[in-house]
This record gives C-alpha cells, structure tokens and sequence, in this order.
C-alpha cells in the first residue's frame, strides 16, 4: 500500500477530454466561499485540494486558462467547462484541484472553511472545521 507521500490523485473533466494526475498527500483542503470561487463553479461553496506543483501534471488534453483576477488564473475544460484548478500568478508554488473532479474525492475530506464574509446567507455550516472570514493568508 502507498505512502501519503507516494499517493497518487487522478481526476478530470466531465467529459473526460481533461485528464491530470497529482501526487503527495495535499498540502491543504479548504472549502472556499468566495464570491469568484462560487460563479466559476456555479455552486454555493468549492471544495479544493492543494498540491505541489511539481507534484501536479495534466496527462490528457490542454485546459483553457481564465485570469479570474488580477493575481489568479482558474483553468477548465473547453469542451464540458468543468473548473480544474485554480493558481495564484505570481511565485505559485502550489495548485488548488477541485475535489469533486478527483476519480475518488472521498479520498480528500475539506479540513477548513476560507472566505466566510462572502458565505451565502443560507447555506447552513453544521461542522466543527476551523473558519477564516477570508484567507489564511490576511
């Protein structure tokens, strides 16, 4: 049986044009609520997982790239518009995936909720995770 530190993630689009394979345990797994993580994924909350990026290749296809903001960049199947990942531009050293495009996203549980001054009001949070008002970073 593998390691954390020899896991090995595959995941993809919906359609399946988009393949990537990750490797190494991930770094982090935050639910994000950010208004932007929200519209480009036209759901409530995302669910990420954060890897290395030199632990982190696509195998199948090329994604389209979307600068989000001025300090990121998402990118996402041009066929289907499944969202993959998401990168901050400037001295990245890791990549956010999307849990719910891994092949087994049981495998990755979210450990921390980011961006809660932009929750939507009705969605209802009933776990004991930690909560930021924004990133861990501000």
């Amino acid at each position: 049986m593998p390691t954390m530190s020899e896991a090995v993630y595959e995941g993809g689009c919906l359609c399946g044009a988009v393949r990537y394979r990750a490797q190494g345990a991930p770094l982090s797994a935050p639910y994000c609520h950010c208004s932007l993580c929200r519209r480009a994924a036209g759901a409530p909350v995302v669910a990420w997982a954060t890897f290395a990026v030199e632990d982190f290749a696509f195998t199948r296809g090329t994604p389209l790239r979307y600068a989000s903001s001025t300090r990121a960049t998402r990118q996402f199947c041009g066929r289907c518009g499944s969202q993959l990942t998401f990168q901050y531009n400037e001295g990245a050293t890791d990549i956010d995936v999307t849990i719910a495009t891994l092949d087994e996203p049981r495998r990755v549980a979210p450990t921390e909720h980011l961006w809660l001054g932009d929750r939507v009001p009705w969605l209802k949070i009933v776990d004991d995770l930690p909560r930021h008002e924004r990133s861990r970073r501000s």
